[in-house]
């Protein structure tokens, strides 16, 4: 029985969660009840735990975090069934409070309505329907004992054996009576496979309803103008085609993902508006039509990540198309005192970019397009925020709707309130990508390559050293400016043994990578790349 309780608690949750995603497909993503909660845990995680969860996960850190919430929910809905089992009272309760939860995660989103709620509003209601029914067709619950009538079993007749007549037990008393095993587990199974057919096809509904929302039909049919002064061939050898090096150009469907957004905000060019306003002598609105009226620059440009631990993944490289960003604020007009970009994101996240790195001249720029494509959704489709020089989450603010002028002083952006610096430089860095250390090298003649990046600085030289012996300079690769990372190498002699590679960079304002071992909080992580090798006889 408790086992069937159990069952019986997860199908009247699973018919819940799926309704609330159905009725998401309506009303919007933001108030799925799954969705809700996993945004809510991520802007409650402490510094610590995102950091974990990105180092460990990577770009699936948020399906991670969705699974989570969905075994806990299992975990609860099983647990609430078999307490409905003693008391219906105590089940509904239980629902009651995963409401509660789920509502309050929904309505405190940054961009949510008072339609947000609905979705875990309705989705408790049918799962409370359910769990009623459910539970009461568990087999083996205790009917109600029948009235008492002359001759029938309980009232004892001639014979009866509750009136311990000829045959039967004198003076025990009447038990109450049980539905019959069969029919009442052949009502829960019925009911039980109705609820697991409900959820399915709510299941599937949302999922419809969301695919009619995706935006991917636009992202493939827009065509990008060319820029106004299209970028040079990249120069010879600015990629050295080694094996195991990360390419110059880093593709878009490898592109490292880091955002709080569970599910990927889905905006129609035609929908889309930008508003810069505060601090400024001319508020303006612009749509994306605007943009692709504007001349379009183009650059080479890498992004990095705070949360990149030293030699980390979260990096990447490519040639980002848009419009000047220093363009268009001389054209509001930057009052004196301001000094930041206070930047807002369709789902409501927030950056701050200092304007003085928006106006100093590097190509600062409202990107619509990366790699010669339409920019993908996952990063930012239609206009995102590309600055140079900066970590991404000062400077990259994907699906951006609203730029205020202001100042640090005055606003605190999303990563600012959580004990992040407000302005985040990129630091000089470097990266060993060959060897790798994960396989064994034969002894003789190899190649130590990576990557080093010091953007809008620049890279001037690269040092790599052997088991702590001296630094030697390794040959970098060319490349087409100060902003993107460059591509270095040096042949070794590989003795047999277990060998620690290092190496450290320089960038052209003369500082040298420092060994001192920093994690990535509060602005960026520092150290050196190190790498251990085993080297075969």
């Amino acid at each position: 029985m408790r086992a069937l309780g159990a069952l019986a608690g997860l199908l009247s949750g699973a018919v819940g969660v799926c309704i609330g995603f159905l009725v998401a497909g309506l009303t919007g993503p933001v108030g799925s009840p799954v969705v809700a909660v996993a945004e809510a845990a991520i802007d409650l995680s402490p510094p610590a735990v995102k950091n974990f969860a990105i180092k460990e996960f990577g770009s699936h850190d948020k399906l991670v975090l969705q699974i989570g919430v969905l075994v806990v929910l299992a975990i609860f809905s099983a647990l609430i069934g078999v307490l409905a089992q003693r008391s219906i009272t105590i089940g509904l309760a239980g629902i009651g409070v995963f409401a509660a939860v789920g509502m309050a995660a929904a309505g405190t989103r940054p961009t949510a309505g008072a339609a947000d709620v609905l979705p875990t509003l309705i989705g408790a209601v049918v799962a409370a329907f359910a769990l009623v029914r459910l539970t009461t067709a568990v087999p083996g619950r205790q009917a109600s004992q029948p009235p008492a009538g002359a001759g029938g079993p309980a009232a004892g007749g001639a014979g009866g054996p509750a009136a311990g007549g000829a045959g039967g037990p004198a003076g025990s008393g009447a038990r109450p009576a049980r539905q019959g095993a069969g029919p009442q587990r052949r009502d829960f199974m019925r009911l039980g496979a109705a609820a697991a057919g409900t959820a399915g096809v709510a299941y599937l509904g949302g999922r419809l309803l969301g695919e009619r929302a995706s935006v991917s039909a636009a992202v493939k049919s827009l065509k990008l103008p060319a820029p106004a002064s299209p970028l040079p061939p990249l120069p010879a050898g600015a990629d050295l085609h080694i094996p195991g090096l990360s390419r110059f150009v880093t593709p878009n469907s490898s592109f490292y993902r880091v955002d709080t957004a569970i599910v990927l905000p889905q905006i129609p060019p035609s929908g889309w508006k930008l508003r810069i306003h505060g601090l400024v002598g001319r508020e303006l609105t612009l749509t994306f039509d605007d943009l692709l009226r504007r001349p379009l620059i183009e650059d080479w440009i890498t992004l990095c990540c705070v949360s990149n631990p030293v030699a980390g993944p979260y990096i990447g490289n490519a040639r980002w198309l848009g419009v000047s960003l220093r363009a268009l604020l001389r054209e509001a007009g930057i009052k004196a005192g301001a000094d930041q970009l206070f930047c807002t994101s369709f789902d409501g996240f927030t950056s701050g970019t200092p304007v003085q790195t928006a106006m100093d001249g590097r190509d600062a720029m409202l990107a619509i397009g990366m790699n010669g494509q339409p920019l993908p959704t996952a990063h930012g489709f239609p206009v995102r925020l590309v600055v140079p020089g900066l970590y991404g989450y000062v400077s990259a603010c994907k699906w951006i709707t609203d730029i205020e002028i202001t100042t640090f002083r005055r606003n605190y952006a999303y990563w600012a309130q959580r004990g992040w610096s407000q302005q985040a430089p990129i630091k000089t860095e470097s990266r060993i990508d060959v060897p790798s250390g994960r396989s064994t090298l034969k002894a003789g003649n190899a190649t130590i390559a990576g990557v080093a990046w010091a953007q809008h600085k620049g890279i001037d030289a690269v040092e790599v050293r052997v088991d702590g012996g001296p630094w030697r300079q390794a040959k970098l690769a060319a490349v087409p400016g100060i902003d993107t990372w460059r591509q270095w190498h040096i042949s070794w002699d590989a003795t047999p043994g277990t060998h620690m590679i290092q190496a450290r960079a320089t960038d052209a304002t003369g500082y040298t990578q420092t060994s001192l071992v920093e994690p990535p909080e509060p602005n960026g992580a520092t150290g050196y790349p190190l790498v251990t090798v085993n080297v075969a006889r």
